[in-house]
């Protein structure tokens, strides 16, 4: 008999190792043999998944083989679900599909389901009831003729029941509609299911349907009617300024957090910190939030205990990260983004204890993430290049893809919005750099690269203290003008304004005035302003007259007027300045804090080392340990790997051909009921009764079974395999050994058809007895395959 297992094993090793590719969960951890690969396959965890990766199509060729029973051919399928209308061509394609992935196989008579694939489609596959032969015998050969005789009212209880569900609660008795059931009942076109619930045959229904499984073939959705189309350059120019946006924000998000912001108990950061870094980002809450996130991903910040608490500080990575040229930054930051399970859009949302979600937190985490974003953005490379679509659109798309695991709309248009700000999209639409995120032999930051106008190394000075850069800074430049100015606008030029307090930055950066100002004449299409010049030696003048030291701090000028009146002056009290000599003054604070009160008086000191060197003020960044597990940012290709799994299986598979088990396959384990041993010396299976005692039939009772018994069942060593026997005989409706542990822990050993099996118990046909029995799985002691004999009269062993 071909079955499941062996049609596995009868595949070629490229589609074994195309199976293992479409469902990568068989292939982790790896099989060691068919019958593991089996098991694994037709689990119910393993369909579901399967099930959760299947589009429309490809669902209703499941249920179409499912719904018409037994072993079905292609055509009978395609005709079933397309008819000779449109769709025929997917069909095909899903039909193919399904049978690389296992959930179909085929042999000479035709197509057959997996084993535990019905129960994973419900009870009524395509709204059409299970196959009984009872009640399908009860049909008329001829519905319409009988329809035709049917008195009124009849035709419109069938009509409701036609396309699913298939079963019906019977009208109040006594009425035209009862009695109209009754007489539909009495000729085979209903059946009574129980109750007062009455069902469609299925014979019956794919005759009213006229033989069609589904309405309708499920294709595609047509291109949304609110999609828009943008010219490849706006997509690729709005792209790229948004990708170094979010790098410029993380760049600045590792220097802010220089001083790490602390971490709550809860593993999140506070609301508080998160406005401040908010602040200092300069954009709202929630893109910082996403900007955190997106860092923390990427392993460039992390928590970490720095001091006497725990905090989210930089890590050596960060710093690596900084030194890479922006397209690659960009890259890495594009993929953590693609394979972490994070949902940052959830940051400021209430959870199930109305306690607002906090950024990092560990309750950010959503497993099915990851598979959704590359859901969608696959979902938006199979459109035109240059459309936009809306997030509905999106999801409807997504829909199709995936029937079984829908996302709720908001979790796309949350997607949306964040590739928007990652530059994945442009505009709205894919852009060459997102496509190549997809492709495992792409490189976006190559396709970046292109996309990204030249830097620009020169700044246009103008004479009201503003500078105009025409395009993107180079880093040389960036880094020159977030010293010494402040940003007014971004753009598509980047407009920053010189003042007294952007200047004293750089000087206490440690640039003197000339030397600043020989850069800016460097960097500037025109010679330095004199507006320009004069605020830097201005500022340079006032900035130098006071000078900071640590005693705790000190303070010291050449002019004694200056430092006389501090001492007295209430606005510094709590700086406890203390006159040393005339030209000399002592604080009890430490030298930054000191800087910070005489500024907020305004003073202009400026701090020096014990040479009189001048001193920056800037704290050294800390920074955390890097992550001994970075994410998965580099796509692979799984080939090599899976060819492995595959020699493994063709390995073991051999030495099972050369040293044949014919053992019992168990299903449960169970302990023994006595302690004696087998003819070879070793202890008796557990459970095995001995032969010259009668066996307890947990079933009660009941005529014995003197059909054949095998002396020798096949079987399996593994005691999963005997769920896969039981499965296997469930889907081909095949008898089987069953033998099961009595009450007592004696064996009795039973030729059963398997009916139903979840939820640990298996329902089964004895034949012999004519009777239903229930068990549970964990007191099956093996299963094997019934084999033809000789007829012999007796009870089994």
């Amino acid at each position: 008999m071909v079955t499941f297992t062996s049609a596995l094993r009868a595949r070629s090793d490229t589609e074994l190792v195309e199976l293992l590719r479409r469902r990568p969960d068989l292939a982790s951890p790896s099989p060691s043999t068919f019958a593991s690969l089996a098991v694994r396959a037709t689990s119910r965890a393993g369909l579901e998944r399967a099930l959760g990766r299947l589009d429309a199509a490809a669902l209703q060729v499941l249920e179409a083989v499912v719904a018409l029973g037994g072993p079905v051919g292609r055509a009978q399928v395609l005709d079933a679900v397309a008819g000779a209308g449109p769709g025929r061509d997917t069909v095909e394609r899903a039909l193919a599909d399904v049978l690389v992935r296992g959930l179909l196989w085929a042999d000479d008579d035709g197509l057959h389901a997996a084993p535990g694939l019905a129960e994973q489609l419900g009870p009524y596959p395509a709204g059409l009831a299970p196959a009984d032969p009872r009640v399908d015998r009860g049909a008329p050969q001829d519905v319409e003729a009988t329809l035709a005789q049917a008195p009124p009212g009849a035709r419109p209880v069938l009509d409701a029941l036609t396309w699913g569900p298939p079963v019906g609660q019977r009208p109040a008795p006594a009425t035209r509609a009862d009695t109209a059931v009754s007489w539909l009942v009495s000729h085979g076109l209903l059946a009574q299911a129980g109750g007062r619930r009455v069902v469609l045959p299925r014979p019956v229904a794919l005759t009213l349907r006229g033989g069609r499984t589904h309405r309708a073939p499920a294709l595609p959705p047509a291109p949304d009617a609110g999609t828009r189309s943008l010219p490849l350059e706006v997509v690729a120019a709005e792209s790229a300024s948004a990708a170094a946006v979010i790098v410029r924000l993380v760049t600045r998000l590792l220097t802010v957090w220089g001083d790490p912001p602390p971490a709550l108990r809860s593993g999140g950061l506070g609301v508080r910190d998160l406005r401040r870094t908010a602040a200092d980002l300069g954009v709202d809450e929630q893109l910082a939030a996403f900007v955190i996130e997106l860092s923390a991903a990427a392993g460039l910040v992390a928590h970490e205990i720095i001091g006497p608490a725990p905090a989210f500080a930089p890590t050596q990575d960060g710093d690596e990260w900084l030194g890479l040229e922006l397209p690659a930054r960009w890259s890495l930051l594009a993929r953590a983004w693609l394979g972490t399970a994070r949902a940052p859009w959830l940051v400021g949302t209430k959870d199930d204890r109305g306690s607002t979600r906090t950024a990092l937190h560990p309750d950010g985490q959503r497993p099915w993430v990851p598979a959704l974003r590359r859901s969608v953005l696959e979902t938006l490379a199979q459109l035109p290049t240059g459309s936009v679509p809306t997030a509905e659109g999106v999801r409807r798309r997504l829909a199709w893809r995936a029937p079984r695991a829908v996302p709720p709309v908001a979790a796309v248009e949350a997607l949306l919005v964040e590739a928007g700000r990652l530059g994945v999209l442009g505009a709205g639409a894919l852009s060459t750099a997102g496509r190549a995120l997809l492709d495992p032999s792409d490189d976006p930051a190559a396709r970046l690269a292109a996309d990204l106008p030249e830097p620009v190394d020169r700044i246009l000075l103008q004479g009201d203290l503003t500078g105009v850069v025409p395009g993107r800074p180079t880093d040389d430049l960036a880094a020159l003008l977030e010293r010494t100015s402040e940003v007014e606008s971004r753009g598509g030029a980047l407009t920053v304004r010189f003042t007294p307090d952007s200047v004293s930055g750089a000087l206490d950066a440690g640039l003197d005035p000339d030397r600043l100002l020989d850069r800016l004449a460097e960097a500037s299409l025109v010679p330095v302003p004199q507006p320009l010049e004069y605020l830097v030696r201005d500022t340079a003048r006032r900035h130098g007259r006071l000078r900071i030291g640590a005693a705790a701090s000190y303070l010291r000028s050449a002019d004694p007027a200056l430092l006389a009146p501090l001492v007295g002056d209430p606005r510094l009290a709590g700086l406890g300045l203390t006159a040393l000599a005339p030209t000399v003054l002592v604080a009890q604070v430490p030298a930054v804090e000191l800087a910070q009160g005489l500024r907020a008086a305004g003073l202009s000191p400026m701090t020096e080392a014990p040479d009189g060197q001048v001193l920056d003020l800037a704290t050294a960044p800390r920074r955390a340990r890097p992550r001994a597990h970075r994410p998965a940012l580099e796509a692979h290709d799984p080939g090599p790997g899976l060819a492995a799994v595959v020699a493994v299986l063709r390995a073991a598979d051999a030495l099972i051909d050369d040293e044949p088990f014919t053992g019992r396959a168990s299903a449960g384990n169970h302990r023994s009921a006595g302690n004696h041993r087998s003819d070879e010396g070793r202890p008796a299976p557990a459970g095995r009764a001995d032969p010259a005692h009668p066996a307890a039939d947990p079933a009660g009772p009941g005529p014995r079974d003197t059909r054949p018994v095998p002396a020798a069942p096949v079987g399996t060593a593994e005691p999963a395999a005997a769920l896969l026997l039981l499965r296997e005989a469930l889907a081909e409706r095949q008898e089987v050994w069953v033998e099961m542990v009595g009450p007592s822990g004696t064996l009795q050993r039973r030729l059963l058809r398997p009916l139903r099996l979840e939820g640990g118990r298996l329902r089964a046909l004895d034949t012999a007895r004519e009777a239903e029995l229930t068990v549970a799985v964990h007191r099956i002691a093996s299963v094997s395959a019934a084999v033809s004999t000789p007829s012999t009269t007796g009870s089994a062993p």
